[in-house]
């Protein structure tokens, strides 16, 4: 009897709609049809689901420094949301949002059988799991959230409040401006940078630049974060467990801080040291062993 769970888990992958993409699919990644759209998404280990959302300029690739560890124990799955790589978007269209993202992810995690999973968001990407918490709390297993987007209008109006929103704001505006002038290089380093700190473009490797690169079609992004309210983090009846990076920008442990007012059960965020906003891929062992400590008590 044991075996059933797994084997339903087996046959909803392969039962789950398949649709045709416009793109080729790399080596090692499948596709999944989620609301009309061929979500790419890659598939490790075994165990209980765990589920892994980018952020801006972002796609499943971006967890190189986690997929290997955490499926030592879990099913990890990584994905791609929609326009990312390996779709190379024209920017046209209205399905680019947070909301779309998060009814993407339910949908993969719906037509894949996973059940209650763990779901991991960082950044925009947190605030696309914020929204699935939010309308599907029943997917819900734990939420973890990495310098996570998403809880803007939960901080007060206050001068350092509203600095912190002309920050981001500022920097989705540069962002959008340098592609608009074909600066692309420049629309990276400069984002990069902004959340990372002056030089950290440098420092990155060419695997990594290549992959903003490779989603630079996504700049678009209006800055849009899908506004969870406090009512909505109150209603959260699942393990919470939060990250920020020691030197990432103020405003995520800011919106931490007012999350937890609204429910305790979101904690102070683990800082993680020698590291910014790319805490994962800066300083990926205490962040893995966090995680990992997080998840097997739960």
């Amino acid at each position: 009897m044991k075996a059933l769970p797994a084997m339903a888990l087996a046959l909803g992958v392969l039962c789950a709609p398949q649709v045709r993409a416009d793109w080729s699919t790399p080596e090692g990644t499948r596709q999944v049809e989620a609301n009309g759209y061929p979500v790419t998404y890659q598939e490790t280990g075994s165990g209980e689901p765990l589920v892994l959302v980018h952020g801006s300029l972002n796609d499943y690739r971006i967890w190189y420094a986690q997929v290997p560890e955490f499926a030592k124990k879990y099913r990890v799955i990584t994905m791609s949301l929609r326009h990312y790589y390996p779709e190379k978007w024209d920017g046209k269209g209205d399905d680019f949002s947070v909301g779309q993202h998060a009814e993407d992810v339910a949908s993969l995690i719906q037509q894949l059988g996973l059940g209650k999973v763990h779901l991991l968001g960082h950044s925009r990407g947190g605030a696309v799991v914020l929204m699935v918490a939010k309308e599907h709390p029943e997917l819900i297993k734990t939420l973890i959230l990495e310098d996570a987007s998403g809880m803007e209008s939960l901080l007060p109006d206050t001068p350092e409040s509203r600095k912190m929103a002309s920050e981001t704001k500022e920097l989705v505006g540069g962002l959008r401006r340098n592609l608009a002038d074909g600066n692309v290089e420049k629309a990276a380093q400069d984002f990069t940078d902004g959340l990372g700190g002056p030089g950290t473009w440098a420092k990155r490797s060419q695997a990594q630049r290549q992959i903003l690169l490779d989603n630079m079609g996504t700049g678009v992004d209006s800055g849009e974060r899908g506004n969870i309210t406090c009512a909505d983090i109150a209603k959260f009846n699942f393990p919470v467990l939060t990250f920020t990076g020691e030197r990432s920008p103020r405003r995520y442990a800011e919106a931490f801080a007012a999350a937890h007012r609204c429910n305790v059960g979101v904690p102070a965020p683990i800082v993680i040291p020698n590291a910014a906003h790319a805490m994962n891929r800066e300083n990926p062992e205490p962040f893995n062993k966090a995680v990992l400590e997080f998840l097997s008590e739960h």
